[in-house]
């Protein structure tokens, strides 16, 4: 444990501890600065944290007003959720992709929530690992037991869950550090310029719509980079592969909107209300999951079938567009 780690009262294995660098040559209030870092946590969770005392900037408490200078170093200290008294398991059917003693891999489908919030607090994928795994040493009752990464409501596929602090540490380290590989399939509409390509774009809150997101100015929002890769033209249509090379919220779906080959069935980003079917959500897959075993070290590569709505909506824009083999 580091000199900031003590002055932060950080414990080993308890919250998570950040750092970061303010690199704009422009001065900046350090609260307006960790939310557009931070899009993750409240502006008034992020105004709780200073207020506690839990952010210095250069060994120092930080306050709200506190103007950041370029190279200033920002360390913010997040404590673990706080135990929820409503989170109980509940039997479910979970499309199970592969467990051991350390970590359970998911085939998540549509329509299922990964965690419970205020207002929702059963249903969700965490009351399903919960009553199937009735033991996670150091992160049962917690908000999130487990949740390594996290997919829409609506958005299909593969989902690791850690069953150990020290599995759930491992693994999201290597979500941050790109050692994990994250890749997902998705119909789009039209049909995109080239064969592949890279999206960059800054992802922040809507300036409007507070419950969107979109690709905003590089000082408010969080860098994010998608990799894509056209698998098949499919008439008005195209089958993009993605890759995750950052993980903000939405991410896929937003990079998609800006480009304005919207996914198909995105009740948020996409206008477009006439479908060639029915769709209970977004056309957005988690096909591919890679990860180092969090104990043994060795590579781990797991694939989610599509689910039978994506395969009847591919069959159908085959058979339109003359791909039907």
């Amino acid at each position: 444990m580091n000199s900031k780690e003590q002055l932060l009262g950080f414990k080993e294995g308890e919250g998570e501890l950040v750092k970061l660098v303010y690199l704009k040559p422009l001065p900046m209030r350090l609260d307006r600065w960790l939310v557009s870092q931070r899009q993750e946590q409240s502006r008034n969770r992020i105004q709780k944290f200073i207020d506690a005392g839990y952010v210095r900037i250069n060994g120092k408490i930080g306050l709200s007003k506190t103007p950041l200078r370029e190279g200033d170093e920002v360390v913010i200290w997040i404590p673990p959720p706080e135990p929820l008294p409503y989170l109980k398991p509940e039997k479910m059917d979970l499309d199970i992709l592969f467990e051991d003693d350390h970590l359970i891999v998911v085939n998540k489908p549509a329509g299922l929530t990964v965690h419970p919030a205020p207002g929702n607090k059963d249903g969700t994928l965490v009351n399903g690992i919960l009553y199937h795994c009735n033991d996670l040493p150091g992160i049962n009752g917690k908000l999130r037991p487990g949740i390594v990464h996290r997919l829409d409501k609506d958005t299909t596929g593969c989902i690791v869950i850690a069953k150990s602090q020290e599995s759930l540490v491992s693994l999201q380290k290597q979500i941050q550090r790109r050692i994990a590989s994250r890749n997902y399939l998705a119909v789009v509409h039209g049909v995109l310029k080239g064969d592949e390509g890279m999206i960059k774009g800054a992802i922040g809150r809507h300036p409007v719509d507070r419950k969107k997101y979109a690709v905003v100015s590089d000082d408010i929002g969080r860098y994010a980079s998608t990799s894509w890769q056209l698998k098949e033209r499919l008439g008005d249509y195209s089958l993009l592969r993605f890759k995750l090379d950052t993980g903000r919220t939405h991410q896929i779906r937003v990079h998609c909107s800006h480009l304005g080959h919207p996914i198909v069935g995105d009740p948020i980003y996409s206008r477009r209300k006439k479908l060639p079917i029915n769709l209970s959500g977004q056309a957005l897959h988690a096909i591919q999951l890679g990860l180092d075993h969090p104990i043994t070290g060795s590579r781990m590569n797991f694939e989610a079938p599509l689910p039978l709505e994506f395969l009847r909506l591919l069959s159908l824009l085959r058979k339109r567009s003359g791909n039907e083999s």
